[in-house]
């Protein structure tokens, strides 16, 4: 397995353990339909939401959660689209980012809410 890989993969675990914290159910991991993934389906009352994960190990490039762009948010609209129908969801959605910074070995885990859409 690829390093790339594993750090995502890592950043995924310590997403959902945060948002397992937080009072979230976790629902499904790397949802995939078509060109779409989905790192994280969670519910939390009444409100079905999908996370895309950001790991970033420096700030030179920005900020996590900005690389998160029109185009990858479009992809993450076609799966959502998918799993709602799937599911036969009514209730609420939202879109999250959990954006990870780990710089000089400091991790901060941040939930951006209501991110895109």
């Amino acid at each position: 397995m690829s390093d790339k890989i594993e750090k995502g993969k890592a950043g995924e675990d310590l997403a959902a353990r945060f948002l397992l914290e937080k009072g979230y159910q976790i629902l499904a991991r790397n949802y995939r339909f078509k060109r779409s993934e989905i790192d994280i389906i969670a519910q939390k009352d009444n409100c079905l939401v999908f996370v895309e994960v950001k790991w970033r190990s420096t700030d030179a490039f920005g900020y996590p959660e900005e690389f998160v762009n029109e185009k990858k948010a479009a992809k993450i609209l076609e799966g959502a689209d998918q799993y709602i129908y799937e599911a036969n969801w009514n209730g609420n959605i939202r879109f999250d980012i959990v954006a990870i910074r780990q710089i000089n070995g400091q991790t901060e885990v941040v939930q951006i809410e209501d991110a895109f859409y």
